[in-house]
């Protein structure tokens, strides 16, 4: 006769997973829908260590239980934030994202690398189906924006963009969008975005290689190159890096805060699942603003204006951005919605409107769709500035119409032994 199985209470269990927390591959304990979502950071630099410190380790609702870094000393710096936190030293780390979102005691990740490792990361984490939080500026590509949303869908993942605007900054944005969607400044004609540059190529001089940073995992499916200080400072800095300034790493400035404020446009012109259908270059060639967008009623959005956005409508105009919002006529915003339906959500914090979507696996406000689709728009008009070409664009195919020249830009080529992971 088969003996029995012994019963472990839930003591016991905890017990029992402490002592496997340091196993290379730490063994699933049965969840409890109380317990805190485990969370495993990939990159450590100034956004992650913020969103660390902040949005996870002052949340109970999670339990940071594995971290990944490039450079020894944010890691080891980030870790030791983490057990004085947890008060133990369970906490797992690793240079290799592939080995993180792997582990059995991760439910979720926390994405905050420069954005050409962003799609990669995210694609092995829907293909493990853990939940995912990433920063903005969401992809490097339209095709990467793509395969994003179908991944995310595919795996029936809980995905949050980190563009928090939605949820925070005193709901101006939010305020802002409800106004120009309930027709307080009647049809919307033109919208204007004031963020920075379009992206370069990087031509930095090299630097001279220093200890306990991986390089090439930094530079992951980029070009190869000589290190720079300017593209990865060294150990714990309080400051954003340069790579956002050039083309092989992200979008540029006009990346960088237009997913956050393109975004809003989006959310404002109802259009979180599509998208503009024409991309206009600047009247000249070389110029750093004024390439626009058109959607398919004829709204236009432009690069160039004040910080934030400024909607302008047949009956007045509405600018909002981080720390202001007004109107003209300026009763227009002296309005709240009395039809339910016309309210927007009023987050109080990006990061546990994720963690409360986990917990009842409905989506968040800032999902991968919504986020692909806003960053589109910079990739768009990134586009525009360096093409200088009038393009027709189909939102739903995500692709150019008739033009194969332009379909040629819809991604890069990757460096060798960095191909996107199948999904």
């Amino acid at each position: 006769m088969l003996s029995k199985t012994p019963h472990l209470d839930r003591r016991q269990l905890l017990t029992t997973g402490a002592a496997l927390a340091a196993a290379p591959l730490a063994r699933a304990l049965p969840r409890l829908p109380e317990d805190p979502v485990r969370v495993g950071v990939i990159g450590i630099g100034i956004r992650g260590r913020r969103l660390l410190t902040g949005a996870l380790l002052r949340n109970p609702g999670f339990r940071v239980t594995a971290l990944c870094e490039v450079d020894a000393t944010r890691l080891a710096d980030a870790k030791r934030r983490v057990d004085e936190h947890h008060g133990d030293t369970a906490c797992w780390t690793t240079t290799d994202h592939e080995e993180l979102v792997r582990r059995e005691d991760v439910d979720a990740v926390v994405i905050a690398t420069p954005d050409h490792w962003h799609t990669h990361q995210i694609l092995s984490a829907c293909a493990a189906k853990k939940d995912v939080y990433c920063e903005k500026p969401l992809t490097l590509t339209l095709r990467e924006s793509q395969l994003v949303i179908e991944a995310a869908a595919k795996h029936g993942v809980v995905f949050q963009t980190g563009s928090q605007q939605r949820s925070e900054f005193g709901h101006r944005f939010v305020k802002a969008a409800e106004a120009v969607r309930a027709g307080r400044i009647g049809r919307v004609l033109n919208v204007n975005v004031g963020v920075g540059d379009a992206p370069v190529w990087c031509d930095l001089a090299a630097d001279e290689m220093e200890p306990g940073l991986d390089w090439d995992r930094w530079l992951g499916p980029a070009p190869a190159r000589e290190f720079s200080e300017v593209l990865s400072p060294r150990g714990v800095h309080g400051h954003y890096p340069q790579w956002r300034r050039y083309r092989e790493y992200a979008g540029g400035g006009l990346a960088d805060m237009g997913a956050h404020h393109f975004d809003i446009v989006q959310w404002a012109l109802g259009m979180d699942d599509s998208g503009p259908v024409r991309v206009i270059p600047p009247a000249e060639r070389g110029a750093k603003r004024g390439a626009a967008v058109e959607y398919a009623d004829g709204v236009r959005l432009t690069h160039g204006g004040p910080s934030g956005a400024t909607f302008i409508g047949e009956k007045g105009m509405i600018a909002v951005d981080r720390g202001r919002i007004s109107s003209v006529p300026g009763d227009i915003l002296e309005w709240e919605p009395e039809d339910p339906a016309q309210r927007l959500p009023r987050n109080q914090n990006h990061a546990q409107d994720w963690l409360d979507r986990i917990r009842d696996r409905g989506t968040p406000i800032c999902s991968a769709e919504v986020g692909a689709r806003s960053v589109a728009i910079c990739h768009l008009m990134n586009i525009a500035y360096w093409h200088h070409r009038t393009l027709e664009w189909d939102p739903a195919a995500w692709r150019f119409v008739g033009d194969d020249e332009a379909n040629e830009w819809l991604d890069y080529e990757r460096r060798e032994g960095y191909a996107l992971p199948r999904v």
